[in-house]
């Protein structure tokens, strides 16, 4: 009788799922089944005939475009410089049929841990696959232990699992602290980072980072509110300060206006992640981390990043350091922007190392 009272004390109590209001959960954390896509694959199959992402997955773009140019064969050794979700990652390992090895790299501390186990849960483990938390404006360290590699891939987009979450403040559309930062564990949240910056500051950051229309209105709302000592901590904050800042604009639409609010998120979202800095440093030490003959695939999601890819890739070539490099940009199929909305904005650009 004691043993069986004290067995039933060690036992694990029954964890119900999150109640929501309503047919279907609205808030991320009750969205049970698409956060354990494994356990409801027919349900997260439905979400994503749809066209619609599952809340914490993030659907890879452009993998056949992708591998078609990459044509990575058993036995080479390549690089995911931006791991995510591993997507992509995954698709590359399945080239390299158990034979070779591939290095992924990822600054988010929070995702990695989770996408290392899911890799591994599917085979992947250290012996072909090896994963590190670090930036890809450091690949220079990497190959000073790994000799230079015959296939890099670059995807610069933020993960849906990161925009998805709340907790992180990447998006306008829920409550959340308005953090922002890919590496929560450093720097400074977009809430602190406002607090610095002066109106022209403000302006300048809309205009570099997301070709704002409307920086000059924007950034004054910003300050203003500040100056009257009104905090501005989360998500649903900023969005209604932008909102209230330009809706009496003559025949400005809502449309507009939500994406002014994508557009301030993007541009405040680059500022503190230093985006276009280590883009630019990965950029510069690209070429030396490519064997002879090596191939570097880079998707981009805004003019910003697009520029500086097509930039460095243009100069490179004029000097011989590429023997090729794409045309014009890959754009996604119209199928798999239905599938995947998010796919719209991208763009892919490859270079051939001489």
């Amino acid at each position: 009788m004691g043993l069986d009272h004290t067995l039933d004390e060690q036992a694990p109590k029954h964890q119900r799922r999150i109640r929501y209001k309503g047919t279907h959960p609205q808030k991320f954390k009750e969205k049970y089944k698409e956060l354990h896509p494994d356990q409801y694959k027919d349900a997260v199959a439905k979400i994503i005939e749809k066209g619609n992402t599952p809340a914490g997955m993030h659907i890879p773009i452009c993998v056949k475009e992708i591998l078609d140019f990459l044509q990575i064969k058993a036995g080479q050794t390549g690089l995911d410089a931006t791991l995510g979700y591993g997507g992509h990652s995954l698709a590359m390992l399945q080239c390299l049929h158990e034979k070779g090895r591939l290095y992924a790299i990822d600054v988010d501390p929070i995702e990695l841990p989770r996408t290392k186990e899911r890799l591994e849960q599917l085979g992947y483990g250290s012996e072909i696959l090896e994963i590190q938390q670090r930036n890809f404006s450091q690949i220079d360290q990497i190959t000073t232990k790994t000799g230079n590699f015959h296939f890099i891939l670059a995807d610069l987009g933020v993960s849906s699992m990161q925009i998805d979450n709340p907790d992180r403040g990447f998006s306008f559309k829920a409550e959340g602290p308005l953090d922002l930062r890919l590496n929560p564990q450093k720097g400074t949240s977009a809430a602190i980072r406002l607090k610095e910056m002066t109106q022209d500051e403000l302006q300048d950051m809309l205009i570099e980072n997301a070709d704002e229309p409307h920086h000059k209105a924007i950034a004054q709302a910003i300050v203003s509110q500040l100056k009257k000592g009104n905090a501005i901590q989360t998500t649903t904050q900023l969005r209604n300060i932008i909102k209230d800042a330009l809706i009496n604009i003559p025949q400005i639409t809502e449309a507009e206006i939500k994406k002014s609010c994508q557009r301030s998120f993007q541009s405040l979202r680059i500022d503190i992640n230093n985006e276009f800095e280590v883009l630019d440093l990965f950029l510069e030490k690209l070429p030396n981390a490519l064997a002879k003959g090596g191939r570097v695939a880079i998707l981009s999601f805004h003019s910003g990043e697009d520029r500086r890819v097509k930039k460095s890739f243009k100069r490179f070539f004029g000097e011989g350091v590429y023997r090729e490099i794409a045309p014009d940009p890959i754009r996604p199929s119209a199928e798999e922007c239905h599938v995947n909305p998010r796919a719209h904005s991208a763009k892919l650009r490859w270079a051939i190392k001489s």
